[in-house]
């Protein structure tokens, strides 16, 4: 685990972080789990960011995805806005404790409070548009001097 400033980035995760252009998008991150599926939630840094969060909406389960369309929406109370998702496939699990409780994702936000899992159908390609380990760290870096 590394942390830049006051934010953690977990080495083992990928991050849906840049556009071709440089611009700063996303902040998602996408684990590998053992059976090929691709666990999904908010960064450290994106959750801080959004604030307090109030309320989520996921898609549902068996809902195509693609890599940077939203997974779902999430509601502050200064923000409303998707959040997008760092893989392309198809969701095959919802985290249905954030409708009781969306503060997970500000709490725990790579622990409990994980979005969805995506059986990925692309991995490898959508693999190379994610930032990883010293590139992420650049890249945060570069997003907190924003």
């Amino acid at each position: 685990m590394v942390k830049v400033d006051k934010y953690e980035l977990p080495d083992d995760l990928y991050y849906w972080g840049r556009n071709p252009d440089g611009s700063i998008r996303g902040r998602t991150w996408a684990k590998l789990e053992p059976d090929g599926r691709v666990r999904v939630g908010l960064t450290d840094r994106g959750q801080d960011m959004a604030g307090k969060i109030l309320f989520i909406r996921l898609r549902p389960k068996g809902s195509t995805v693609e890599q940077g369309k939203p997974i779902g929406t999430i509601e502050t109370a200064k923000w409303t806005g998707p959040i997008e998702s760092p893989v392309s496939g198809v969701i095959d699990e919802v985290n249905e404790e954030l409708k009781r409780k969306p503060s997970l994702v500000n709490e725990d936000p790579y622990g409990r409070g994980w979005m969805v899992v995506i059986k990925p159908n692309k991995l490898d390609e959508d693999l190379k548009n994610l930032l990883h380990g010293e590139a992420a760290v650049k890249w945060l870096e570069e997003d907190l001097k924003k």
